[in-house]
């Protein structure tokens, strides 16, 4: 039997310790998420109903629940990602397979990596100025959603560029050997490889864009709009809406006497909205990603 050496124990011992501390890391970055959870779910609990998603806010917004604010946060969310999808992924399919490296694409790429980091009011208030004033849109959800897609834009072209440039350039190769256009390449081959990243990009969309209440505050959100509940096509494009952030804000910090549990459930059906769509975006990437042959 062959026995440790002083040298291998000691190479032993260093990889139990940097075992150790990452697997520290990991626990100090999700004890604090589940902790966090947890106690808005516990806090929560009493008000958590199917009546409490499908009535509308009453009382001077101390009682009901919260139709209208859902209702609104899932067609600003939808209608923002139906515009800032399609315009990210063409913009970084041409930044990544057209463009060629000129100062005006380096220029372009790196206003799109600054674009990411603009505070959020300032999305607002180019919002306000773009489509409630000079576009003639007014303060609706067409303004609102056009406000979050151009804040979002930043993460999706980003996004797209990293998981069309993951594609090996082998398979760009091998098709333009066999007649291939570089759009037939793109469309049967280098797109359909990179799907999985490119929802990465569209899930973080989803998760900001839920979650913002400046931008949608400036130019499209009211304090409070009843309407008819449990009916999905209540508001209109050109319609004033509710969201859950705004909604929050306001039970939280401008509404006296408002039951405990009323801002937490608040919070958890927003955190929930945002996990839904996350997780069904994951299990569409995971299943795309296992037919992957690279």
């Amino acid at each position: 039997m062959f026995q440790a050496t002083p040298f291998t124990r000691r190479k032993q011992a260093s990889e139990l310790l940097a075992k150790s501390i990452f697997l520290l890391m990991t626990l100090l970055m999700v004890l604090p998420l589940i902790l966090i959870v947890g106690y808005l779910v516990y806090q929560a609990w009493p008000i958590l109903s199917l009546d409490f998603l499908l009535t509308n806010p009453r009382h001077g917004m101390r009682a009901g629940g919260i139709w209208s604010p859902l209702l609104g946060t899932i067609y600003l969310v939808v209608i923002s990602l139906i515009i800032a999808t399609p315009i990210g992924v063409l913009a970084a399919v041409f930044l990544n397979e057209y463009a060629r490296d000129t100062w005006f694409t380096r220029m372009v790429n790196l206003a799109v990596v600054n674009l990411a980091g603009v505070p959020s009011i300032v999305h607002a208030l180019f919002g306000l100025g773009a489509f409630v004033l000079a576009a003639g849109l007014g303060k609706s959800i067409l303004a609102a959603s056009l406000t979050l897609a151009i804040m979002t834009l930043p993460v999706i072209i980003a996004s797209t560029k990293e998981a069309l440039a993951a594609v090996p350039m082998a398979f760009r190769e091998a098709c333009w050997n066999v007649g291939a256009s570089r759009w037939q390449t793109i469309r049967h081959v280098v797109l359909p490889n990179s799907i999985s990243g490119i929802l990465t990009g569209v899930i973080l969309q989803v998760s900001r864009a839920a979650g913002e209440t400046a931008p949608v505050m400036f130019t499209g959100v009211v304090f409070f709009k009843a309407i008819r509940e449990g009916d999905l096509f209540a508001y209109g494009p050109f319609d004033q809406c509710m969201a859950l952030s705004m909604h929050l804000f306001t039970i939280s910090t401008q509404v006296p006497d408002v039951p405990k549990a009323l801002p937490y459930g608040t919070a958890v059906v927003l955190l929930g909205t945002v996990l839904a769509v996350n997780a069904l975006a994951i299990l569409i990437r995971v299943r795309l990603r296992s037919r992957r042959k690279w």
